[in-house]
């Protein structure tokens, strides 16, 4: 295994990790973003109001991104897997 193929396991198993997790990181930051503003405008200063419209947020992005996900992690690993002989030389 040489150094370019260490660096380029890394940089694609770092960006699958980015690509998988923004769907879910967006949707948290976007929900916590508007009830944030609410929570200004109506000077309500519950601090557990933001976790259950995050938590049914990131359920909803969860089921909606299910399919892609999964597509997106198995053609990594399988690509991963196929390409073990190349990496042992």
């Amino acid at each position: 295994m040489t150094d370019a193929t260490i660096l380029t396991l890394a940089k694609d198993s770092i960006t699958m990790c980015i690509l998988v997790s923004a769907p879910y990181l967006l949707a948290a930051l976007i929900v916590g973003l508007v009830i944030s503003v609410f929570q200004a405008v109506t000077q309500i200063q519950e601090m557990t109001l933001t976790f259950v419209p995050k938590i049914l947020a990131i359920i909803l992005v969860f089921i909606l991104t299910l399919p892609w996900m999964l597509k997106k992690l198995t053609t990594f690993t399988q690509h991963l897997i196929l390409n073990i002989p190349f990496y042992i030389k």
